[in-house]
């Protein structure tokens, strides 16, 4: 009796041992995982470091760089005109808006104003890229939480809009169309009318992603008390545009600091959400399209007569000074500090680009989340690569 108590007794402790060795090889101090640099939730070539403890982020840290192409340096030199090629590339999505400060911090450095006719198309071509960016936005966000079907509504409703900056610009991604002291052309013939048409085309979108995205249940428990950013934290990282609204803080250049467009001259609403998580991000954006195609119709409703160009040289050689302007762009604020000797192109060239800051704060609302919750904060904060590369 005694030995087959004892067998049992040595039996029950060996397996302890082993069970004991088992979780000892196991047991790690977490793991760390690569997200990117080509992930499609990065949006370009973006890389995170993301240190687990099982399914929760303890430390996330963003890795920008691998695409860098040198805007500020190649834009040192060129003349002023042939720099908006390069800065149309910034922020591929939103072009036209790209040019938009650098050409006003030109001109303010010229002691030049676009005549009112170049200010509203300019105004109405600003907008229009702001829509064909954030539909895109839209469509990808709810993609990359699964939605497959937006995405295509997406693509399809921002056709009409690249369609109408084709027709006045030539150029369908890359316009090239502004000007120091105006616009390249005037609006062909039938142009408004079709562009009132896109316009509420893409009021039908909003209403259709309400539909489809916003109100379904899915979509509301990934993106509800989902990175949340406080406003005082948003604005210690510097970030702008619906990120910043999104967190309850009611700023917006196009109404507080009006420049070179006629944003004062209409009649629209800048939208905040108090929650500043992924969904009042998102919300505020759809609001934003609403919004700016209400603004392209005023614009085109209030269109003036008269020529769509200054008196500027034949070749442009800037006095000698320096200037920055920030404008309200699809991302955020973006703007172009210009220091001139008086050459033919900028001697020193600065860009402060929405992008940038926006992905700074990803170090601070990563930490604690989960794994699948990255993929929605990365789509809420909504960056371009080109716009964070310089």
């Amino acid at each position: 009796m005694t030995a087959v108590t004892d067998r049992e007794q040595l039996r029950y402790i060996a397996a302890q041992a082993a069970d004991a060795r088992i979780n000892f090889e196991i047991e790690t101090e977490g793991m760390t995982i690569n997200l990117g640099p080509q992930h499609p939730a990065t949006h370009g070539t973006l890389r995170i470091v993301a240190k687990l403890d099982a399914e929760q982020v303890i430390t996330a840290e963003p890795i920008a760089g691998y695409m860098h192409r040198g805007y500020e340096k190649l834009s040192e030199v060129r003349t002023y005109p042939q720099v908006t090629t390069l800065i149309n590339r910034i922020d591929w999505l939103g072009s036209f808006a790209n040019e938009v400060p650098f050409i006003l911090a030109a001109e303010r450095l010229l002691d030049v104003e676009a005549p009112p006719r170049a200010q509203w198309i300019r105004t109405a071509l600003f907008e229009m890229s702001r829509i064909a960016n954030l539909v895109l936005f839209a469509g990808d966000t709810a993609l990359q939480l699964g939605g497959q079907t937006a995405a295509f509504y997406g693509f399809r409703d921002r056709e009409y809009v690249l369609n109408q900056i084709e027709a006045v610009t030539g150029g369908r991604f890359h316009p090239n169309f502004d000007r120091i002291g105006g616009l390249k052309d005037d609006l062909p013939k039938g142009w408004i009318a079709d562009t009132k048409v896109a316009m509420a085309k893409v009021r039908d979108f909003c209403d259709e992603i309400d539909a489809l995205v916003t109100g379904n249940e899915i979509f509301q428990l990934r993106t509800r008390g989902i990175g949340v950013i406080p406003g005082d934290v948003a604005q210690s990282y510097g970030l702008s545009g619906a990120n910043l609204r999104g967190s309850g803080v009611d700023w917006d250049l196009r109404r507080d600091a009006p420049h070179g467009m006629v944003h004062d001259q209409l009649d629209w609403k800048v939208y905040t959400h108090p929650d500043g998580d992924c969904f009042s991000r998102w919300w505020v954006r759809i609001q934003e399209i609403r919004e700016a195609s209400i603004m392209v119709d005023q614009c085109l409703d209030g269109l003036p007569s008269g020529p769509i160009m200054a008196k500027v040289p034949r070749i442009i050689k800037v006095p000698a000074g320096e200037a920055y302007v920030a404008t309200e762009n699809p991302l955020g604020a973006m703007g172009y500090y210009v220091v001139s000797k008086g050459d033919l192109g900028p001697f020193r060239l600065k860009i402060r680009s929405a992008s940038f800051n926006n992905v700074s704060v990803l170090s601070w609302v990563l930490r604690g989340v989960y794994v699948p919750d990255i993929v929605s904060i990365l789509s809420s904060l909504y960056f371009i690569l080109g716009d964070i590369d310089r």
